[in-house]
């Protein structure tokens, strides 16, 4: 038996599940103390059957604001559909797709507004926990009962009938990947002694520095940067999709460049978030909050580019949302409504998408794309606003 397996057959909290695998491993590293407490089956933070999104959970996503984020990306989405020359079926993989609003929300809309693309639309939604699986089969049934949505556990059986035509979407997925952490003392390692967790340090690894010499920082006194492989993997497996399909890939985070770093911000960016309430200390209930940290968009766009796709643009969330929504004055958000007060409400919940005080500058969105002509790929309406 795997000492993973020989752990979960022995019960008890996650707390002291991680704490007997450092007793028999020794300390572990950052990455793997944050898997576990994020993807533990049935004890991990996303594994277990409770609600962690919108107002009874602990954060927000932009669906959880309102059904125009959706809507807005179908739009975008029958552009990128119309860019790859109307093919009869195009494929939509949508990874981390958590309770499944966005989904439905753009196969709603697209049915509604964009029939032709809705009827050449497949959209897969890869999902490794089995409990938001169920919910997802739960809230897009519908959908699957018409075949024109799946839900899958990875991204192989996603696309194993799939087409020539590809979008990948990514809302929030890799802020929440395993990342290291390097301090200014050493690559972090995490123990255990007298019933509480506890930081030691040795030399970072050859890969470690790698990262940190081509796309990050070196962190100096006091100081601690995160270094991302998983990412890097994660950006691998989706470059694999495309090697004999055209198409785009849309992937938004809260998250960085390299710049950034350089001129002193996004270093130590791990955060927790329970009951809406943002800490720095993810020692605390492991398995009860969510750990994230800020995605390094130069690492992704630079590993992303090394495996042959094609960088279209890094916006901020305000700009590619105002990008789409302008020639339409947002008809998307305001078309439902039909009094004066439901017009003001969408407003405020619109403005949060796209305002420096709410989503709009903290979120990133990087464009790429595959084999698609350079002029029509930059006809996107996402990035007319871009640099």
């Amino acid at each position: 038996m795997s000492l993973a397996a020989e752990l979960r057959s022995s019960g008890g909290s996650l707390r002291e599940r991680i704490a007997e695998e450092i007793r028999q491993r020794g300390p572990i590293p950052f990455s793997r103390y944050m898997e576990l407490c994020l993807y533990e089956p049935e004890l991990g933070y996303y594994s277990r059957a409770r609600e962690q999104f919108g107002k009874a959970g602990d954060f927000y996503t932009s669906s959880d604001v309102h059904a125009v984020f959706g809507r807005l990306l179908a739009r975008q989405f029958e552009e990128m559909w119309r860019a790859l020359d109307s093919p009869d079926r195009v494929e939509l993989i949508e990874l981390g797709p958590g309770r499944g609003l966005f989904a439905r929300d753009v196969l709603d809309w697209s049915a509604k507004q964009f029939p032709e693309f809705a009827r050449a639309l497949q959209y897969r939604l890869v999902e490794q926990s089995p409990h938001l699986r169920a919910k997802l089969r739960e809230r897009l049934g519908e959908h699957i009962a018409a075949a024109k949505c799946g839900v899958f556990a990875n991204v192989d059986e996603a696309i194993a009938d799939g087409g020539e035509h590809l979008i990948v979407f990514a809302n929030e997925l890799f802020d929440a990947l395993p990342v290291e952490v390097i301090d200014y003392r050493g690559a972090l390692r995490i123990g255990f002694e007298n019933g509480r967790f506890t930081e030691t340090f040795v030399d970072p690894s050859a890969a470690e520095l790698e990262f940190l010499d081509r796309y990050s920082v070196h962190p100096v006194k006091r100081e601690r940067v995160e270094v991302s492989p998983t990412a890097l993997l994660w950006i691998d497996r989706i470059a694999a999709l495309f090697a004999q399909r055209r198409g785009f890939i849309v992937l938004i985070d809260y998250g960085y460049t390299r710049e950034e770093q350089l001129a002193g911000r996004h270093r130590d960016t791990i955060m927790t978030y329970r009951q809406h309430v943002a800490s720095a200390s993810p020692y605390e209930a492991p398995g009860e909050q969510d750990i994230t940290a800020h995605v390094n968009f130069s690492a992704l766009r630079a590993r992303a580019e090394e495996r042959g796709l094609r960088t279209l643009g890094l916006l901020t969330q305000s700009q590619f949302l105002i990008g789409i929504g302008e020639a339409t004055e947002f008809a998307d958000a305001f078309q439902d409504c039909r009094l004066p007060q439901e017009r003001a409400k969408v407003l405020l919940q619109l403005k949060h998408l796209i305002s420096p005080a709410g989503m709009g500058e903290t979120f990133q969105v990087l464009l790429l794309s595959h084999d698609v002509g350079e002029a029509r790929a930059a006809q996107l309406s996402g990035l007319k606003l871009g640099k």
